[in-house]
């Protein structure tokens, strides 16, 4: 196959549990891609096949399926439905060219739904429903559709829809042909008359669809409002075009379990579903970035016949080395080619060319325009990365989802910390949506993930993976420490021990200062009483200090200090007598009514409307202060929360906020500054910052 039209990259998004894994191996089955129809509880679908899925029963990494069908060339990119791996549907979305979001018909429209529509608009692709699951019991398709309608308008329109008698699916319909199928055991769907119940249904649907295909082009607009009937011909080439653009968002369903529907689904993508030339532009950067580091965003035309050109969407790194995901957005990828990286300058030659099925690798002598592939052990690229043969395009990159979610990670075995480090670094390689940090303020090595089941996931793949166990802590806060009041102190270091002694006599005025934000120092003295070539040496022992606060140990700041006399030894006066003088000067800042600082931060909270009285009641229990809110720009019925919280309250929000909106919330949190610690929950912080101060002193 040499043609970039026939090419179909489609992304399965959804809810977990929504069954996108099952209907891809029911589409590899039926299309006789896959000998045998696995199942995801017996551990054996081709697109699962990570270890960790298989244990879990569910995806956490996004897969390509890749198989021809009826001519075409399809790359199915299978994406995980739980919130902690959106970074891997992001991934899939960036280079699809159109999303099948599956829908559970038992559960509905659910917030998974509602994200692959999300992720689908924002990665401008359009956008396909599936409902599956219809050979269960209890179904409620008529109720799905009318949700998703009411939800993401009229544009959803049903093309292939169920026949449900007393809550179980008796056969489907064929929207555009008016033809009613049963399926039998196989799958394989037998035309029969339609139900005489369901008539009046269908002619119901079959108006809802013909008003939706009316939008694509004056002439059906004509037609419909004449009542004319649209042809075959007319319905399908409405249906190609209203999903290209996004101006239809077709309804689809089946069962993945019984085969129902796979047929129809399988062949609708290859009639209906845009191909990567349909996209005609994607979008390059233009020049470097501005002094906010936002960088301009233009058009460049596909071209399938130009220079090659490849954006590396997805990384696995694991111990037998790094594999690079990419789909060829220009020309055609040709093995042993040289191409040049944008981000890091070096080239790179393509000695490898694989397409994937699941694990399964196939190695090819090219990949065309659109296609998308694998390739090994490329030394300097990493996803997000653009390759060509000129080097100077690049192609807009991921917008990853921030991960706030943070713990205080600990070996099991002595000595584990840099095993830990190394080989977090292979993970970071592959997941851009986990940080870490050995942060050397606290002491501790913190990593941060999109929630617990992510951060569980992360962790067994080290243990899995590399052998390094690890347990969870809650990480400790970076306070600080400060003065309120004026104090003048006076710091006498006199040591004689044979010989030369030790000498050193400081007067010292310390207060606050808000000017800045560490140590400012002055010097006041008259008539020599402490000579100059020593007043570095107290400003240095000061700055020592400061590290290490009176009150429960840690950094002071915004301090103003003045030395304003002291005296000197001829013979014993030196440089580390005054650092020592100044630190027992510094030591009497208790006598300045030292306080706590903690950090705060600022919190933007995107929440649905009808739970934001619950969001501010909460916020008001963690001790924050609400800014304002504003009605969402772009999503209906959601509503934004500006707030200043301490740091503190947040280490575990990403939960309760999860529990409280369904999964519907989100949010983002920066540090903006510190402010004094409540008197009440001083002692508190105290304790704990001491018991640490011994343990790191051990």
């Amino acid at each position: 196959m040499a043609n970039t039209k026939d090419i179909r990259n489609v992304c399965f998004m959804g809810h977990g549990d929504s069954g996108k894994t099952s209907l891809g191996e029911a589409i590899l089955f039926f299309t006789k891609n896959s000998e045998r129809h696995g199942k995801v509880t017996d551990g054996n679908t081709v697109s699962d096949y990570d270890p960790e899925e298989i244990r879990r029963g569910f995806s956490i990494q996004s897969s390509l399926l890749s198989f021809n069908w009826k001519n075409a060339k399809i790359n199915i990119i299978d994406s995980p439905g739980f919130f902690d791996f959106a970074g891997e549907v992001k991934q899939a979305a960036r280079v699809a060219d159109c999303s099948l979001i599956v829908v559970n018909a038992k559960s509905g429209i659910d917030v998974g739904t509602e994200f692959g529509v999300d992720y689908s608009t924002e990665a401008g692709i359009p956008k396909v429903f599936f409902v599956n699951k219809l050979d269960e019991e209890n179904v409620k398709f008529d109720e799905i559709f009318d949700d998703a309608r009411e939800k993401f308008g009229v544009a959803v329109c049903p093309v292939f829809v169920p026949f449900i008698e007393d809550g179980k699916t008796s056969g489907y319909i064929d929207l555009i042909k008016s033809k009613y199928f049963v399926p039998d055991k196989a799958g394989i769907m037998k035309e029969a008359p339609v139900p005489a119940d369901f008539e009046s249904k269908v002619t119901d649907y079959r108006h809802i669809l013909f008003e939706s295909l009316a939008e694509t082009s004056d002439e059906l607009m004509e037609k419909y409002f004449a009542e004319e009937d649209f042809t075959d011909e007319e319905i399908e080439t409405a249906l190609n075009t209203g999903i290209k653009h996004g101006n239809i968002i077709p309804v689809f369903s089946g069962s993945a379990t019984t085969l129902a529907g796979i047929e129809y689904i399988a062949d609708s993508i290859v009639k209906y579903f845009p191909n990567p030339l349909d996209k005609i532009n994607e979008k390059i950067y233009d020049g470097e970035p501005d002094e906010d580091g936002v960088r301009k965003i233009s058009d460049v035309k596909i071209d399938e016949t130009g220079a090659a050109a490849i954006f590396v969407f997805k990384t696995v790194a694991d111990q037998f080395g790094k594999m690079s995901y990419f789909k060829v957005m220009n020309g055609t990828l040709k093995r042993d080619m040289i191409l040049k990286n944008a981000n890091s300058g070096q080239n790179e030659k393509f000695a490898h060319i694989y397409v994937l099925r699941g694990k399964k690798q196939t190695e090819v002598d090219e990949l065309i325009c659109g296609d998308v592939g694998v390739t090994a052990k490329l030394a300097a690229t990493n996803s997000n990365d653009t390759l060509s043969v000129s080097g100077n395009t690049e192609y807009v990159k991921i917008n990853y989802p921030e991960p706030f979610l943070t713990y205080a990670i600990i070996p099991k075995a002595k000595g584990d910390e840099d095993k830990i480090s190394t080989n977090i670094s292979k993970l970071l390689e592959e997941d851009l949506t986990i940080r870490y940090e050995n942060n050397a303020e606290t002491r501790q090595i913190l990593l941060s993930g999109l929630g617990e089941m992510h951060i569980d996931v992360i962790t067994s793949k080290l243990k899995n993976r590399y052998g390094v166990s690890v347990e969870f802590s809650i990480p400790r806060m970076a306070y600080r420490e400060t003065i309120k009041k004026k104090i003048a102190v006076e710091g006498k270091h006199k040591k004689q021990s044979g010989g030369h002694g030790q000498y050193g006599h400081v007067k010292i005025t310390f207060e606050p200062c808000d000017e800045n934000p560490g140590l400012t120092f002055t010097e006041s003295i008259f008539g020599g009483s402490v000579p100059k070539n020593y007043h570095p040496a107290v400003e240095k022992g000061l700055l020592d200090c400061m590290g290490r606060g009176v009150l429960a140990g840690f950094p002071v700041v915004n301090l103003k200090a003045d030395l304003f006399d002291g005296s000197y030894h001829d013979v014993d006066s030196n440089e580390l007598s005054f650092k020592l003088a100044a630190r027992l000067a510094f030591l009497q800042l208790t006598g300045a009514s030292p306080v706590i600082l903690e950090p705060i931060g600022e919190l933007k909270v995107t929440i649905p409307d009808t739970i934001v009285g619950n969001i501010m009641g909460d916020m008001s229990k963690r001790r924050g202060r609400v800014l304002g809110q504003s009605a969402h720009e772009h999503k209906k019925a959601y509503t934004i929360i500006e707030a200043e919280v301490p740091m503190s309250e947040m280490q575990t929000y990403s939960i309760q906020l999860r529990a409280m909106s369904q999964g519907r919330g989100s949010y983002e949190f920066r540090f903006v500054r510190y402010e004094e610690l409540p008197n009440a929950l001083s002692p508190k912080v105290i304790e704990e910052a001491k018991k640490y101060l011994s343990d790191d002193e051990e």
